[in-house]
């Protein structure tokens, strides 16, 4: 337990020296609570112009992430960095000499990194909340609304598991390029164009993101056809983060430094 106790203060250190991780931290806040209250200005001027349709499925709580998409792209980052930075200065070695343990070595490096993407998420997703609604005006909604907590949770939950999944990834590909190289492609442009092409999108809302933001949603959209509910989205999302780690895991132990 010991030295399960030196690992994890070690990697929170690792974690706090390292500007780049704390600078893209600040970013994903900054980003999703700008950005997020930003449109919230937009959609409160332009309510009455809306259809009644639009009007009727109106979500008050999700139009205040609507920053969350750039957000999660500094939480990607973040993931990658946190792991792959040993392996692109070579530290990776010196690291796996003093805690051989490899599975112990892992675990306290995401463990520390997840609880602190984890408080990071949550205090960005309540704060995103508040400052979106309060510029919403009489269209906002309520912390007490049906719905609108668990939301409000589940963004903070979204942007953990973002990061999560990002550390997964960079532990089984090692390298900072390849893993940003694959992740940003893979949620920013192969995750849209499965979503909404109409061939695909039954694929697409499987996809961790996809899936993950549904958690977000108090007001179900007019044409909603998705199979499954907000905590059904989370738990897909879930699966996928938990298939990541494991790979990462197997990896690390069966690979050389």
């Amino acid at each position: 337990m010991a030295a399960v106790t030196q690992v994890l203060r070690s990697e929170w250190t690792k974690i706090k020296s390292v500007r780049s991780t704390v600078w893209t931290l600040g970013i994903a806040v900054v980003v999703t609570v700008g950005l997020g209250v930003l449109i919230c200005i937009l959609v409160s001027n332009d309510f009455d112009s809306m259809s009644v349709r639009d009007r009727l499925t109106f979500d008050a709580t999700n139009v205040s992430f609507a920053g969350m998409g750039l957000g999660q792209l500094a939480m990607i980052v973040f993931g990658v960095l946190v792991v792959s930075n040993e392996y692109s200065t070579g530290m990776i070695r010196t690291s796996l000499a003093a805690v051989p343990q490899r599975v112990t070595f892992l675990f306290c490096k995401l463990l520390v990194a997840t609880l602190l993407v984890f408080v990071v998420g949550m205090a960005t997703s309540f704060v995103t909340f508040f400052a979106g609604q309060a510029v919403l005006g009489d269209h906002r909604a309520h912390l007490g609304d049906p719905g609108v907590l668990r939301a409000v949770i589940g963004g903070g939950l979204y942007m953990t598991l973002i990061a999560l999944f990002s550390m997964a990834v960079a532990a089984m590909l090692r390298s900072p390029m390849l893993s940003l190289g694959i992740l940003m492609p893979f949620f920013f442009l192969i995750s849209n164009i499965l979503g909404n092409v109409s061939a695909t999108r039954k694929v697409g809302r499987y996809l961790p993101d996809q899936a993950g933001q549904k958690v977000m949603q108090v007001v179900a959209p007019a044409d909603n056809d998705v199979p499954y509910g907000p905590w059904g989205g989370l738990g897909i999302m879930i699966a996928w983060v938990a298939v990541a780690l494991i790979c990462g895991f197997v990896l690390l132990k069966k690979r050389d430094a």
